[in-house]
């Protein structure tokens, strides 16, 4: 259970780091892309974050893999916009 926490945490930690870092580029150039990705990383590290109070996070739960599609749709919409998006 403790290293189930552990490494809850290690991976919660290293997905709002790579927010941090997409938004800290978003910021510098206004690209859409970056803003998405930051979104979607910081969602995933709070919804990891959020396992740690479940009584069993190794069962998932529905509401766990929504929260994950919606972060994966995000990339995905990042995506279509960079690439089908208007051109300035």
């Amino acid at each position: 259970m403790i290293l189930n926490a552990f490494l809850l945490g290690v991976i919660a930690t290293g997905s709002l780091t790579a927010s941090a870092f997409f938004l800290k580029f978003w910021r510098r150039t206004h690209d859409s892309l970056f803003l998405f990705f930051g979104l979607a990383f910081a969602i995933e590290g709070l919804n990891r974050f959020s396992a740690l109070y479940m009584e069993h996070p190794n069962q998932g739960s529905t509401l766990t893999y929504i929260v994950r599609l919606i972060a994966y749709l995000l990339i995905l919409l990042g995506i279509l916009i960079k690439n089908y998006g208007t051109k300035n």
